[in-house]
């Protein structure tokens, strides 16, 4: 990591272990849908570890070949979403013995002609609540959470950062959290850590100091230029405009 919230040991890693998020014709990757009404139950959903060759993981739905592109993976993931990626970036693909509770659709309205609610987010009323007392945007946390952890909230790199906003120890500490990956605190925590980025920096330069550290973002007068950094700063922006 950089210095700041990640440390000094640099960027998150490779780009290339989160793959390329992308859209082909007739098929949309990342969507969100509106309905009427919606009835759900819980069930235990399939679920599939992903070992980079970077030492990251990533839990996901389920993997397969990319029929528009021979010799590519689809990671399809639990929140939503596909990442298409080369297969050599990648250590092994386990199964997930932690079952995840995920909601089935039984019965939908379609309603394409009427503006309804946005659909529930996890930990959204806890995003929610402390985004209002921070004064901070809840679309750009909820969009950071997506890109740190997508919404794991037991995530870990190998550089150390916890949890559903990927605290590195020290900010975990600054902002008292005690445990990183109680979803509650960790949110807290980053939100807290965004807010104090966002009273010196501008948006996108706050979220740069986020990924790769403030004293980056003043050795470069900028966005530095690692590709992983501008890749995030670019995919949490693309989401929060949603």
């Amino acid at each position: 990591m950089h210095e700041g919230h990640k440390g000094d040991e640099g960027h998150k890693g490779d780009e290339g272990h989160k793959g390329k998020i992308r859209q082909l014709a007739g098929r949309t990757f990342v969507s969100f849908v509106a309905f009427v009404s919606f009835v759900s139950i819980s069930a235990e959903a399939r679920a599939e570890i992903v070992f980079f060759n970077t030492g990251r993981t990533l839990s996901i739905k389920e993997h397969h070949a990319d029929p528009d592109d021979d010799g590519r993976l689809v990671l399809t993931l639990r929140s939503g979403g596909e990442i298409v990626c080369e297969p050599s970036i990648i250590d092994r693909i386990a199964p997930d013995e932690v079952p995840y509770p995920e909601p089935e659709v039984v019965a939908q309205v379609a309603a394409p002609e009427q503006t309804v609610a946005a659909p529930a987010v996890r930990y959204g009323e806890i995003i929610d609540k402390v985004s209002a007392e921070q004064g901070v945007n809840a679309k750009l946390v909820r969009a950071m959470i997506q890109v740190e952890s997508a919404y794991h909230e037991r995530a870990r790199s190998p550089k150390g950062a916890m949890g559903l906003m990927q605290l590195m120890p020290a900010t975990a500490r600054q902002y008292g959290v005690a445990d990183p990956y109680d979803p509650a605190s960790n949110i807290e925590g980053g939100i807290k850590h965004l807010k104090s980025l966002l009273e010196r920096l501008p948006v996108a330069l706050a979220l740069a100091a986020y990924n790769a550290g403030e004293a980056a973002v003043q050795r470069f007068n900028g966005v530095p230029p690692y590709p992983e950094t501008r890749s995030y700063v670019s995919r949490i922006l693309s989401l929060a405009s949603r």
